[in-house]
């Protein structure tokens, strides 16, 4: 079931299905939206109430005029969780969504139950990914935005897994298409002022696992380890097999890596 609520001041769009006392919340990543979702989805039991969203900026869901900071989006989830009587789900996010997750865990530590990241880090972004979200954002509302995805999305899989996933590479390419580029623009700026999450994931509140892939452009194993070792506190998997959509390219490990963790 699809349908809109609003929250925090503008429109949501949101995904349903399953039922349940407990509940998984889906965020999706950078130029995603809750589409992305849709097959691994299926993978998770009906006897939980299963909800994914179009985050601010993306996809059907309003945005901040100027930046959908990680504050204001653990905000409009927030709203979107009292709207549902949601009181204290598991939340799973892939890339972007992770950091939007660990914002829900700072701001409002007593309405989560765990967290997974997927293909996802604790860090602020060093300099040279600030110079490249600048650089994105010109390209972007410079009218540019199919084009800037058409390289990053491909990039976003394991090179061996690329003609297998051809179709799914081509979708999320052309979803980009109903991205409003000021949106998106107000995204990129949320990415570039976040925080850094450390401290806040050294002794989680709540039990945290990040999982990543063993091929990942953005999160190299050199980074993977970094982070092993900055979060002893967490949960820590690799999929091998799998670059930045590890939850895409092998769901099936994936969903009973969250199952096993929220068990």
């Amino acid at each position: 079931m699809e349908y809109f609520v609003t929250c925090n001041g503008i429109p949501v769009h949101v995904s349903e299905t399953g039922k349940g006392d407990k509940a998984i919340i889906l965020l999706h990543g950078y130029l995603e939206t809750l589409y992305i979702w849709e097959e691994f989805r299926s993978l998770l039991p009906d006897s939980f109430r299963i909800v994914s969203i179009d985050l601010p900026g993306l996809g059907l869901t309003g945005s901040d005029p100027f930046i959908n900071s990680m504050q204001f989006d653990a905000k409009v989830l927030l709203d979107l969780l009292d709207k549902l009587g949601i009181m204290r789900p598991y939340i799973v996010g892939h890339s972007m969504g992770g950091y939007v997750a660990q914002r829900f865990l700072r701001d409002y530590p007593g309405r989560i139950a765990g967290m997974v990241n997927i293909n996802s880090a604790p860090y602020a972004d060093d300099p040279s990914r600030l110079s490249n979200r600048q650089k994105e954002i010109d390209f972007i509302l410079n009218g540019k935005l199919v084009q800037l995805a058409q390289v990053a999305v491909p990039n976003m899989y394991c090179r061996s897994n690329l003609r297998k996933f051809d179709e799914k590479i081509t979708e999320t390419v052309e979803i980009c298409e109903m991205h409003d580029p000021q949106g998106v623009a107000a995204v990129l700026r949320g990415l570039v002022a976040r925080e850094d999450n450390v401290e806040l994931l050294k002794s989680p509140s709540v039990p945290v696992m990040f999982v990543y892939g063993d091929s990942d452009v953005y999160y190299p194993l050199e980074e993977i380890e970094r982070i092993k070792a900055d979060l002893p506190g967490c949960k820590h998997v690799v999929v091998p097999g799998t670059g930045h959509s590890t939850f895409i390219e092998d769901p099936g490990s994936t969903a009973a890596l969250i199952l096993d963790f929220i068990q």
